[in-house]
């Protein structure tokens, strides 16, 4: 009788784990989804305005994250107005959080963010 009392509770303890470990999946993919759409909202956003920067012009913003750019390049990424802007040519000694100068150069296709150089650190 115990023999059998064990092997039901080992039973209810895989369910109840089989069903918090699928609880968790859902609230993961849950959370996945909302940041695509949000992100697909904000491009879409940014692609109905005109960019707040102009080219030639010099901005100061924060370095959110570094990344490597389609040009192989490690950039800084940064925000002006919450327009996206990659800066080139930032020196090592600059990190996350620090706030920069840079020269806008170019936009992208469809001007939902800018390429810019660096000028100097704030």
């Amino acid at each position: 009788m115990e023999q059998v009392g064990l092997e039901q509770v080992e039973l209810v303890a895989v369910g109840v784990g089989a069903a918090v470990l699928l609880l968790a999946l859902v609230v993961l993919l849950r959370r996945r989804s909302s940041g695509r759409r949000q992100s697909k909202r904000a491009h879409e956003s940014a692609q109905e305005r005109a960019p707040p920067v102009e080219l030639g012009e010099t901005y100061e913003f924060g370095i959110t994250e570094f990344a490597d750019h389609h040009s192989g390049e490690r950039v800084a990424v940064g925000k002006v107005e919450g327009f996206v802007v990659f800066a080139e040519d930032v020196p090592g000694s600059v990190s996350e959080g620090d706030v920069i100068r840079a020269r806008v150069l170019s936009f992208n296709r469809g001007k939902t963010s800018a390429d810019a150089s660096f000028i100097g650190a704030s």
